[in-house]
């Protein structure tokens, strides 16, 4: 925003220098070359810029899938070989020949199924011949090695185990559950990369048609001065109150991690400015990186956009995406209340202030000159409402995000401007788009082998017939595959391999694919692979392990949340009894449930908030911290006796709280609050 104030002292603190040492350590993504050979450049630009256009293009004259999946891919592994650098170390300011190699294959790998489509699907019927089989073991190397590179290990190394298996899943060694019969390589590669169930598959596909669209969204908006609003907006709102950097933080992080998809990216694009202030006030630096990391995982969780995930888990589950969004409110919510009721008893525990007013933009001041950037998002969700393909709003509301801009100086988009968002939409995507591409290896295997069934299985015996046992594997289940990877990736994984086993208790398969979502999205702050975390850790000068632990606790509610909705789906808004689990459409619950279960999951939220911190008004002994916890727990249990006892517990130690806490004077223990 050109007239509003800008943020006190932040970017003095972080230097852009340290922004980008953080982004390139982990945030694989933002390792880029930057080649000092002009013409070179321009060719890169070029090339993302056509790229984008290209999905601009066929949003509205698409071509046959297989085709339209594998120049998504290819052309994306062929920006990939080009743009990174084979390691971290490699000198950035060329391209070794290899690279050029590596981007041709690419090109040519995307040729020949453009040669031999029609042979494919009218005379061999996806049958993979000799050619064929070269050609996809080409492919999925070119795939592992550009998600090795843009990444990281994890990914690509948990698809070759997958992809490992067909292998040998016949063999007798191997446990009865898991034996198959015998694949050899037409059917894997076959599989893989002559039809739409592996390299090319949902996955693939979802990232096409609309994610790849959201991401070049985001890039308009922030060219347009929505990331600068928002954290004006946030600062405006919460920043002059008690521990107000830290609410700052919590608000404009949950707004642009909703948008932009990347909670590594978003924890250093918002930590850069926020992290210093709640440093500045008093708020220790692991605290401070832990904040800054759960809000952004938060974001991830937050309606309308949900960093793209409401739309593939629209496509994958054909559940509307108005209905996904609208019961996804409540626990996003509940999740950025206890986040909010953390920092503030933390502030309060250590008496920290807020920022002066003074040094603060003004509300009224930041609503007129940035209110009509909010424009294009009103209108992305009146469309989405209205039922109006994905594809054709996002292609819309870019549009319009132009138009926009052009309601006010300060915010008005050249045409370089344009194609400068057009190439960084382009750029942010590639990870996702070669994630989506190693994603599909797991799927075509699992789609291949049935080891999604055989997993689905294994937990369900292993829990025994006890659904809240079945429930927390799930959950361990999803952290453990969500690990290290993108949200975007994560979900698809997690839906594929994890979700199923809900389905055999009759969950529906809405509640279903949000369990396994939220906790596929919360690895990315679950020790001992927390990215988010440790993006914060290194933004705030902290410890990446402490960083992460607290921000585990930061998003308690996160972790609690997800098994409330399981026994209470009133708080999704949906009333699914009767209903078989694969209903795709589902009745409102009554006001009266909505209210009962949202109004005392919020008091428990804020118990367990007061708990965790040992605050309210004054400081909590250990006894009082472990009666409220077990208050707010009580409140959890879908009964009326529990919610009883859960209220009279926790209005019997707060009012006691209260009055202790007239009498007592706050004390300051600025620096220690980690």
């Amino acid at each position: 925003m050109k007239n509003a104030k800008p943020m006190p002292t932040a970017s003095a603190e972080i230097s852009d220098e340290q922004v980008q040492k953080v982004l390139e350590k982990f945030d694989l993504e933002s390792n880029v070359r930057k080649v000092n050979n002009k013409y070179v450049m321009l060719f890169f630009s070029i090339l993302a810029i056509t790229y984008a256009l290209f999905h601009l293009y066929i949003t509205f004259n698409p071509l046959p899938t297989l085709l339209q999946r594998s120049m998504h891919l290819m052309f994306g592994l062929a920006l990939v070989f080009l743009l990174y650098p084979t390691f971290k170390k490699q000198d950035r300011t060329r391209v070794p020949y290899y690279d050029w190699i590596l981007f041709a294959l690419s090109i040519a790998s995307c040729a020949y199924l453009f040669i031999v489509y029609q042979d494919i699907v009218t005379t061999r019927g996806g049958v993979a011949n000799n050619t064929d089989i070269m050609m996809a073991i080409l492919t999925v190397i070119l795939v592992f090695e550009a998600a090795r590179r843009v990444t990281g290990w994890i990914l690509p190394i948990l698809a070759l185990l997958f992809l490992s298996y067909p292998f040998f899943s016949h063999q007798d060694w191997l446990p009865r559950m898991l034996l198959t019969r015998p694949f050899d390589l037409a059917d894997i590669f076959g599989q893989l990369y002559t039809k739409t169930e592996g390299l090319f598959s949902t996955a693939i596909g979802a990232s096409v048609q609309f994610i790849f669209l959201f991401i070049l969204f985001g890039a308009f908006l922030a060219k347009s001065g929505m990331g600068q609003f928002f954290n004006d907006l946030a600062l405006a709102l919460a920043g002059h109150k008690q521990g107000g950097p830290a609410k700052v933080a919590v608000i404009s992080s949950a707004f642009m991690g909703s948008i932009n998809g990347s909670a590594v990216g978003n924890v250093v694009s918002t930590g850069a400015f926020t992290i210093p202030l709640m440093k500045k006030i008093g708020y220790d630096k692991n605290f401070a990186g832990a904040v800054e990391a759960s809000s952004s995982i938060g974001g991830q969780i937050l309606p309308p956009v949900m960093g793209a995930s409401a739309f593939i888990m629209a496509e994958t589950t054909g559940i509307s995406y108005g209905m996904i969004a609208l019961s996804a409110i409540i626990p996003a919510l509940l999740f950025f209340l206890s986040s909010i009721m953390q920092v503030h008893y933390r502030a309060g525990r250590a008496n920290l202030r807020g920022l002066p007013k003074a040094d603060l933009p003004q509300l009224k001041k930041v609503l007129k000159e940035g209110w009509h950037l909010m424009i294009p998002l009103v209108i992305l969700i009146a469309m989405l409402f209205s039922g109006m393909p994905v594809s054709y709003a996002a292609f819309y509301t870019i549009v319009l995000t132009v138009v926009v801009s052009w309601f006010r100086k300060h915010t008005r988009m050249s045409f370089m401007d344009i194609l400068h968002a057009l190439e960084t939409g382009t750029r942010q995507a590639l990870s996702t788009v070669i994630a989506c591409g190693v994603v599909g290896v797991v799927i075509g295997v699992v789609n291949l082998t049935g080891f999604g069934a055989t997993l689905t299985s294994a937990i369900t015996s292993i829990g025994a017939g006890s659904l809240m046992l079945t429930l927390f594997l799930t959950m361990l289940a999803s952290i453990v595959l969500g690990m290290g990877l993108p949200s975007i990736p994560a979900y698809i994984i997690t839906a594929t391999m994890a979700a199923p086993a809900l389905a055999e208790f009759g969950i529906p398969v809405l509640i279903a694919h949000l369990f396994v979502f939220y906790f596929g999205i919360f690895a990315n702050i679950t020790p001992p692979v927390a990215l988010a975390s440790f993006a914060g850790a290194g933004l705030a000068g902290g410890d990446p392990m402490k960083t992460g632990f607290i921000s585990v606790r930061l998003s308690i509610a996160g972790f609690i949340v997800p098994f409330i909705f399981v026994y209470e789906p009133a708080m999704l808004l949906i009333n699914p009894t009767g209903l078989p689990p694969n209903a795709t459409e589902f009745p409102f619950a009554s006001v009266i449930d909505i209210l009962i279960v949202a109004v005392s999951s919020a008091i428990a939220v804020i118990a367990i908030s007061a708990a965790v911190e040992g605050y309210f008004k004054t400081n909590l002994g250990v006894l009082s911290r472990i009666i409220l916890g077990s208050g707010a727990l009580l409140l959890i249990v879908p009964e009326l006796i529990t919610d009883m006892l859960g209220y009279g517990i926790i209005i019997i130690v707060f009012i006691m709280n209260y009055l202790k806490g007239k009498k007592e004077p706050p004390v300051s223990v600025a620096g220690k609050t980690g």
